[in-house]
């Protein structure tokens, strides 16, 4: 654990975001998608910045590795797929079900003692045939049952009340909260509640990218590496098939990556370069390509980055023009390491 008191909050106020994507539609720029992006390098400082890197935001769901590590560092122990689950946004197919339930019964739990909101799954093919087959929105089905199980079987563990888990004055949320401003190395500037339920915790994009940063290079065996290791190996479980969040981490040797609502998404190297994104307008549609130009920039090879590009904009049925990052993204030197 970091000893280091945390930095002061990042301020609250409007993020003074810059233009991070163009889209090109048969060489006119048809749009522009505003954000900001920060590479931090292998000593933890900022080598580039773009937009509003030190503002407060809301990583949403790119913090669950975070929290997946406060709970391992109160003894959850989980390890593998189990614990890549726990740090998941998962799409709702039958391995994340199935993993959240055994997590559950691991505490002698069931789906009842979940507080997240009933949803469908997030992956839009498992999604359909959900619909199809008649079945109800699902605590298990929602994509963060996994981190709910996980925040259960944490409670249970050291006696902690189950009913009220969720409460920011829990002693669960307090350790989470306790580990964000460890590993982001600030104080921790708004709470409020995220889409599942659970507490959400505003830090800056810098913040974000510094937590990862310090999971990654953690010492093997430390909460920090069980989580690393169990993300990486077990990409699917933290995502699902075909997601682009998985695709990165077996694309990018040893990369740690981890999405999140509303355009965040955040990345590190075990060597500690780390980059965050946050899209203005909450669009994935931008968040892959930039944050696949911030990784370019960090050193990793730009080949292995070319799945990430974008997708083409269609005119016809045909493509007809690009998602493209930003020139500032594009023009600046990279730095010389390489992954």
């Amino acid at each position: 654990m970091h000893t280091s008191s945390p930095a002061e909050a990042p301020p609250v106020r409007e993020p003074r975001h810059a233009p991070v994507a163009h889209l090109i539609r048969g060489g006119v720029v048809e749009g522009v998608h505003h954000g900001s992006v920060v590479v931090l390098g292998t000593d933890g400082r900022v080598e580039f910045q773009l937009g509003d890197i030190e503002a407060a935001c809301y990583p949403r769901s790119a913090l669950k590795p975070v929290q997946a590590t406060a709970m391992v560092r109160a003894g959850l122990p989980l390890d593998g797929a189990l614990l890549s689950l726990a740090a998941a946004s998962h799409s709702g197919e039958e391995r994340h079900i199935e993993g959240a339930r055994r997590i559950l019964a691991l505490a002698g739990l069931t789906e009842d003692d979940l507080r997240n909101v009933p949803d469908l799954p997030l992956g839009p093919a498992v999604r359909d045939t959900w619909v199809r087959e008649g079945r109800a929105p699902s605590r298990l089905a929602q994509n963060c049952s996994g981190k709910h199980a996980a925040m259960l079987h944490t409670a249970r563990l050291n006696d902690w009340s189950l009913d009220d888990y969720l409460d920011p004055g829990h002693p669960l949320q307090r350790a989470i909260a306790e580990t964000v401003e460890d590993l982001t190395g600030q104080r921790i500037a708004q709470v409020t509640v995220d889409g599942c339920g659970a507490p959400l915790f505003a830090v800056s994009l810098t913040g974000l990218a510094r937590a990862a940063a310090r999971i990654t290079t953690a010492p093997t065996g430390t909460p920090e590496a069980r989580v690393a290791d169990a993300m990486r190996e077990h990409a699917e479980m933290a995502s699902g098939s075909g997601r682009d969040v998985a695709d990165l981490m077996h694309a990018v040797p040893g990369l740690l990556a981890k999405d999140g609502y509303e355009g965040v998404q955040v990345a590190a190297l075990p060597d500690g370069r780390a980059v965050a994104v946050k899209i203005a307008d909450g669009a994935s549609r931008a968040r892959v390509p930039v944050t696949a130009a911030a990784l370019a920039l960090a050193g990793v090879d730009p080949a292995l980055l070319t799945p990430f590009a974008g997708a083409p904009l269609l005119g016809g049925g045909k493509p007809v023009g690009h998602i493209h990052p930003a020139p500032a993204l594009t023009t600046t030197p990279r730095l010389t390491a390489s992954a």
